[in-house]
């Protein structure tokens, strides 16, 4: 992994972020934004496996994949381990010029408080996998000058649906909003 950028600390990303390296090379990963989907998708699906709400982030600087993580809010019994939190949670304290080439990359449209860090960190580019089971705070990234790409897709789409049609009162508490009624 010499692609990692000098002055970063390595981050243990396990098996299945691991599988991703190999079989792409982070290289790879640096040249299309779709690629940069699949280590986000594969966090979302770990989540899942572990009980959780499927969504999945990534942190590129660079072009190098830096971080990795997913929703921990019924994991963690946490209030704000969503999955763009959890993702720069584990890339760890960063100096501000390296949030200022980064992408953040998110199966799902972030919410506001995920809206928020990337402002608050000054992250000039966001790619979404979906926005069709939830639109969150684009506007306001795009308002303040975020570069926002929504690629609509499908695995990121049938993820959330099928989630939300299983556990719609979990999806209901995770977004902050009332249980639906039957």
């Amino acid at each position: 992994m010499a692609s990692i950028l000098p002055g970063l600390r390595r981050r243990p990303f396990g098996p299945i972020l691991a599988s991703v390296m190999c079989e792409k090379g982070i290289e790879a990963m640096s040249d299309d934004t779709r690629t940069r989907l699949v280590p986000a998708i594969q966090a979302a699906r770990a989540g899942a496996a572990s009980g959780g709400i499927p969504i999945g982030s990534a942190l590129f600087i660079d072009g190098a994949l830096v971080a990795t993580g997913h929703n921990r809010r019924v994991q963690d019994g946490s209030v704000i381990h969503h999955a763009e939190m959890n993702c720069l949670e584990n890339a760890g304290r960063l100096p501000a010029a390296d949030y200022a080439r980064a992408t953040l990359v998110t199966t799902l449209s972030p919410c506001d408080m995920c809206t928020g860090a990337v402002l608050l960190y000054g992250i000039p580019r966001v790619v979404i996998g979906e926005n069709r089971t939830f639109l969150g705070g684009e506007d306001l990234l795009r308002s303040r000058g975020v570069d926002v790409t929504v690629l609509d897709d499908p695995e990121c789409v049938e993820m959330m649906t099928a989630f939300i049609a299983t556990h719609p009162a979990l999806w209901a508490e995770d977004i902050g909003e009332n249980e639906p009624t039957p």
